[in-house]
């Protein structure tokens, strides 16, 4: 796993000043991907949680309300990666925190009419969703779903009178996403943990079947390294180490040791394994390998190092956020100056593309637009099905909040096709709205977001990414000669080798995420990637010796006295 590229991302290369020069490419920007595994509980899961708020209010003859029934029902996009434990926790969070943009929106909205004043707040309140969703690494959808429907809100007419019973509409149907995030667990309490080890087998099959070497084995084993690590990050995330967690590790642990020895690995067996965990079996029994490699049982320690708080991780994203601000008021400015009714079309346009850098920013500011101009065109289709009653209306909704889910792991922009037109429905909710004009509005204002926001991007450049990456590596390599040290005399103190332990573990997942942030960054000194490789492979080294040392690690024999072969 070290031995990979911090990031899959290429970084630029150096220009003759030591900078790395910004590219920007079209091609493959727009390329599918496979779906992914489980693309169908998004979007079932947003689907169930819509309809029954929705229908009640059309059966009421109030479904100028769903607004804010939406805002609760789209908090069942998040979490499905997560297993039960953490997603109750994290869905809960989500349900506050877009009750909380919802009310301060609607406070805004009922205060004044200024629309320049509400654009202000729109994206003061868009680059705090951001840094608060990066922070705390909430996961896809992250803030955009949290901007549109805060953004949205302040535009609508209110009253102060009128803001408890609108977010109580919202607060009950925030009850019911969390209700059906939660359901599938009834049904295989397992079952995100099981997903993320699967994945991390299939992966690493996918390496192996390279031998390590061929045309594509580095991004083979980059996606496959980003696998493991995620199914680390699942297993920790579960709680108390049950016997079902406990053969769950000794799964990725042989999917660690396929990353390592690649050509001695059989894929099929790791791909038999990755098949009877997606089913309702048993976990299947694997004995623990006894000839674990150094750097893998480092990059085992590594995944259990206590995190930093999340706030801790605020300062490094004020670039991002600060990028968000300025982007998301400007666009919105502009939008304004073009005489555009729904400026927080162009907001949340602009909120949408920032990324952890300028490269992957520019990738969904492409994929952005194009989702949108052809999903306004999609809209044209659909638009005289869905006016011919109420019920088509929310019947098409549901049938894009599908769709959107569906495809959206594909591409970006092929799930923004849905998106679109399902946010411009959304609007008639409350009246139907001459189609040519909401079409002209949301194209204008997805171009005029696009391009100030990507503009805001490369004016706000994140140029300490790389004293940030430097004092990274400086602590892990602090980190690792005190634990040398320490290794080196003949009884170290338990408790001090420990803390070095965890010391170390803690500065290599810092360096990973520094790391990744900083790769694809505009016109940056170049990246030292292959010191951070090597630094990274001699810290699992010295964290195997710790763990070695403190009785951490029992190699597994067999019932003959002989020690297992280490090859999956």
């Amino acid at each position: 796993m070290s031995s990979a590229p911090p990031s899959p991302h290429r970084t630029p290369a150096p220009t003759p000043t030591g900078r790395s020069a910004p590219r920007l490419p079209l091609t493959g920007v727009l390329r599918l991907g496979r779906p992914s595994d489980i693309w169908f509980k998004p979007a079932l899961s947003v689907v169930v949680s819509v309809a029954p708020p929705n229908l009640t209010l059309l059966a009421l003859g109030r479904l100028d309300l769903a607004m804010y029934t939406m805002a609760g029902s789209l908090c069942a996009l998040y979490a499905h990666n997560r297993p039960y434990a953490a997603r109750a926790r994290v869905l809960a969070w989500v349900v506050a925190g877009m009750l909380g943009g919802l009310g301060l929106s609607l406070v805004a909205a009922s205060l004044t009419t200024d629309a320049a004043v509400l654009v202000t707040v729109g994206a003061l309140m868009a680059a705090a969703q951001k840094a608060l969703c990066d922070a705390t690494r909430l996961g896809p959808p992250g803030n955009v779903v949290l901007t549109f429907i805060s953004s949205a809100s302040l535009f609508v007419p209110q009253t102060l009178g009128q803001v408890p019973g609108h977010l109580a509409l919202a607060a009950g149907a925030g009850i019911w996403a969390w209700l059906v995030g939660m359901a599938p667990g009834l049904l295989r309490p397992h079952g995100p943990e099981r997903r993320a080890t699967a994945q991390a087998l299939n992966a690493a099959a996918a390496y192996a079947a390279t031998g390590g070497d061929g045309e594509g084995h580095a991004r083979t084993r980059a996606a496959a390294a980003a696998a493991v690590q995620a199914a680390w990050q699942t297993l920790l995330a579960c709680g108390a180490r049950t016997e079902t967690r406990r053969a769950l590790e000794r799964l990725v642990v042989r999917a660690e040791v396929a990353l390592a020895a690649p050509a001695d690995t059989d894929p099929d067996r790791l791909r038999t394994w990755a098949r009877l965990l997606c089913g309702r079996g048993p976990v299947p029994a694997v004995d623990e390998t006894a000839a674990a490699t150094d750097e893998l049982l480092g990059v085992a320690a590594e995944s259990a190092a206590p995190h930093r708080p999340w706030w801790s991780r605020l300062g490094p994203l004020a670039p991002i956020a600060l990028r968000t601000a300025l982007g998301c008021a400007l666009a919105g400015y502009a939008s304004l100056a073009l005489g555009i009714g729904r400026p927080y079309w162009a907001l949340v346009t602009a909120a949408a593309l920032y990324q952890a850098n300028l490269a992957l920013t520019w990738n969904r500011s492409v994929q952005r637009v194009v989702g949108n101009l052809v999903g306004v065109l999609v809209f044209a289709v659909i638009a005289p099905l869905a006016h011919t009653s109420g019920v088509a209306l929310v019947l098409c909704c549901l049938a894009l909040n599908f769709g959107a889910e569906a495809l959206i792991g594909r591409n970006y922009w092929l799930g923004t096709i849905c998106v679109t037109p399902m946010a411009l429905l959304i609007t008639e909710f409350a009246r139907q709205q001459a189609t040519g004009e909401l079409i002209t509005e949301r194209a204008v204002d997805t171009v005029v977001g696009a391009l100030v926001g990507f503009a805001a991007a490369v004016a706000v450049t994140n140029r300490r990414a790389g004293d940030r990456i430097e004092d990274a590596l400086s602590a892990v390599e602090r980190a690792r000669e005190r634990a040398a040290r320490l290794l080196a005399e003949e009884r170290p103190e338990p408790a001090a080798l420990e803390t070095a332990r965890r010391a170390l573990a803690a500065a290599l997942v810092e360096l990973r995420a520094t790391a990744d942030a900083a790769s694809g960054e505009w016109w940056q000194r170049a990246l030292p990637q292959e010191r951070v490789v090597r630094t990274e492979q001699a810290a699992h080294r010295t964290l195997a010796a710790t763990i070695r040392r403190l009785g951490l690690h029992t190699p597994a024999t067999s019932t003959d006295g002989t020690t297992e072969d280490p090859r999956p």
